[in-house]
């Protein structure tokens, strides 16, 4: 009986420990973000007053989700409406351009961190930009996304 009781203790212990969020590596942030999502890109919106900051990402910010398929499936499910998806996405990645801004920050002189391919041209990749974000949950928002 006493081996039986050490068993379910065991058990729920394991579950508790389950539903934790998992740890943050040391070069990674977690992040919550409003925007829309059309197939795996998220585009950052401009976040209300009535909801609480929790990230530095600029509107109009890229995002490749990475995720579950199920996750991906459900997002997906609802393109044309506003969702918040948090996830971790690496430091270096949400720090922006590098170099110095000249003409208002149209033109940068120094760049950023190089990236890979290097025979890519950046002004023909539109995935040259996006950061990738491992989407670890989400939650629709009541406002619709803006029409283009």
């Amino acid at each position: 009986m006493a081996y039986f009781l050490f068993i379910v203790l065991a058990l729920i212990a394991g579950s508790r420990l389950d539903a934790q969020e998992r740890p943050v590596p040391k070069d990674s942030a977690r992040i919550s973000i409003p925007g829309c999502a059309k197939g795996r890109t998220f585009i950052v919106a401009a976040r209300s007053d009535a909801e609480p900051v929790r990230s530095d990402a600029q509107p109009g910010s890229r995002f490749r989700l990475s995720a579950d398929k199920k996750i991906l499936e459900q997002i997906k499910k609802q393109e044309g409406s506003m969702v918040e998806v948090t996830g971790l996405v690496r430091k270096s990645q949400l720090a922006g351009p590098g170099g110095i801004p000249i003409a208002g920050g149209r033109i940068r002189i120094g760049g950023g961190a190089p990236r890979d391919p290097i025979y890519t041209d950046p002004a023909r990749d539109p995935r040259y930009n996006e950061a990738v974000m491992d989407v670890e949950s989400w939650r629709p928002l009541p406002e619709r996304c803006p029409a283009k």
